[in-house]
């Protein structure tokens, strides 16, 4: 099955990347490596996703929200490749950051939420080093951001 084939049969629609909320590019190249700059968790009506985990948030919740994230991210990995998804050899690696208090150890597993997903759409290709992290604070209160690094073709 085809990346497209699989984001379709997961009933995924992927959107225009994001506008950045500061001063750099949701995207740079340099070679075979596509980096994507960190995106935060949205909600399916586009409002910022915030909370802390381990707070008002719990682990379950918080992989929905890293699951979301990595539809973005895909996003906007296609429109660094030009639009074609196939292009992509590999999901080099991830970074999550975690809102969360200082006694929630859970990160890695709201982290699952994107690294199953992109391991459901990519296949073997979508195997990747990753952190997870957990942090005081996330831009506008996001309960979860997250960056990735691609090989392309």
């Amino acid at each position: 099955m085809s990346v497209y084939e699989k984001l379709e049969a997961l009933d995924i629609t992927l959107a225009a990347p994001a506008t950045p909320a500061a001063a750099y590019v949701m995207y740079a190249q340099t070679g075979n490596l596509v980096f994507l700059s960190g995106h935060i968790a949205k909600r399916a009506d586009g409002s910022v996703w915030t909370g802390q985990l381990g707070k008002n948030i719990e682990t379950a919740e918080g992989k929905q929200a890293a699951r979301a994230i990595a539809i973005d991210l895909i996003g906007t990995l296609q429109a660094a490749v030009g639009g074609d998804l196939t292009r992509v050899k590999r999901i080099v690696k991830v970074m999550s950051l975690v809102n969360s208090t200082s006694d929630f150890t859970e990160q890695h597993l709201v982290t699952n939420g994107a690294s199953e997903l992109l391991g459901e759409v990519f296949g073997d290709a979508g195997k990747h080093a990753r952190s997870a992290f957990g942090v005081a604070q996330i831009p506008m209160g996001a309960c979860v951001e997250i960056e990735l690094i691609a090989e392309v073709a």
